[in-house]
């Protein structure tokens, strides 16, 4: 989100993470890092302008879509994982479509914060959604947001103040919530724009 980006470093990883339904894994008696309450795909089709450019139409609509299934009002959610990959046209479209769909909340008070975790680990490619993910679950292990790194000046062509968000660029711990649970959610998509 830095009005230096210029595209993203390349990275290799991989991560699995074991799914059980909720019930199975309390009569189990796992330790559960996390509960995934909503998830969702699409593919931005033939609304995009080119294969490396995102819709953030198709952004916003699948964000509205896992938001509506998951029960939760968009003030719910304190934090996004986006998918950021620091490039020029790429982390000005998906900042409006995550501030269209979470960040103009009606009752949120304060910005809602985002980041990316490529800027610690650089781009994991096909595994990156799942370095997002377990950012998340551990944002919620430890109710605190790890700062995004390299951020000096942010990018001109994104309207944090209009758009009501926030770049995280220092540790600091979750706002309390009214909530037993706080929600975060994750922004994830391949190169051609499923």
């Amino acid at each position: 989100f830095d009005a230096a980006a210029d595209g993203y470093v390349r990275a290799e990883g991989g991560a699995v993470v074991l799914l059980k339904p909720l019930d199975k894994a309390l009569a189990d008696g796992d330790a559960v890092q996390a509960v995934i309450v909503a998830s969702g795909t699409n593919t931005d089709g033939g609304r995009k302008s080119g294969i490396t450019i995102p819709s953030g139409a198709g952004q916003a609509d699948l964000m509205r879509e896992v938001l509506a299934r998951s029960g939760l009002a968009a003030d719910d959610v304190a934090y996004i994982e986006a998918h950021g990959t620091g490039t020029p046209i790429g982390d000005p479209i998906e900042a409006a479509a995550i501030g269209a769909v979470y960040g103009r909340a009606g009752t949120r008070g304060s910005a809602l914060p985002i980041g990316s975790v490529k800027t610690n680990l650089g781009h994991l490619e096909s595994a990156s959604g799942m370095a997002g993910l377990i950012k998340a679950i551990l944002i919620l292990k430890h109710r605190a947001l790890p700062p995004s790194l390299h951020l000096t000046t942010p990018n001109p062509h994104i309207d944090f103040a209009g758009l009501n968000l926030e770049v995280v660029t220092r540790y600091r711990l979750l706002p309390k919530s009214a909530r037993k649970a706080l929600a975060v959610g994750v922004n994830s998509f391949g190169f051609g724009g499923a």
